[in-house]
């Protein structure tokens, strides 16, 4: 049973811009945190930014200025829009919700590769 659809990533060119999606299912309630989190080969899991469902944001000090996380709480999805990308900017990236009753789930992954 899919929990999060996430879809957006590809390849560019650095310097290029990509916009993240990830949609809950209609079967999770009561979201509180959303966020983005990214893996490069051989590193660990690390928090790319976050947003509350109040709509306070977070965001890794490498990310600053660049990407942006925002959240349709209507529509249960959170985007990432990620401008000025550079190659170490390459990994898979995750979603990830956190809700009230229900736990916490994680996207699938998907890929963003930045050429340099």
């Amino acid at each position: 049973q899919v929990q999060l659809v996430e879809s957006g990533g590809g390849l560019v060119q650095a310097g290029g811009s990509l916009r993240l999606t990830c949609t809950a299912s209609i079967s999770i309630f009561n979201i509180n945190l959303m966020a983005w989190y990214r893996q490069a080969p051989g590193k660990q899991r690390d928090l790319v930014a976050s947003i509350t469902s109040g709509g306070s944001t977070d965001y890794a000090d490498s990310v600053k200025g660049r990407f942006s996380i925002s959240r349709d709480n209507a529509k249960k999805t959170v985007y990432l829009q990620m401008n000025s990308l550079k190659p170490e900017d390459t990994a898979v990236y995750f979603c990830k919700i956190v809700t009230t009753w229900q736990g916490a789930y994680w996207g699938q992954g998907t890929q963003v590769t930045v050429s340099s």
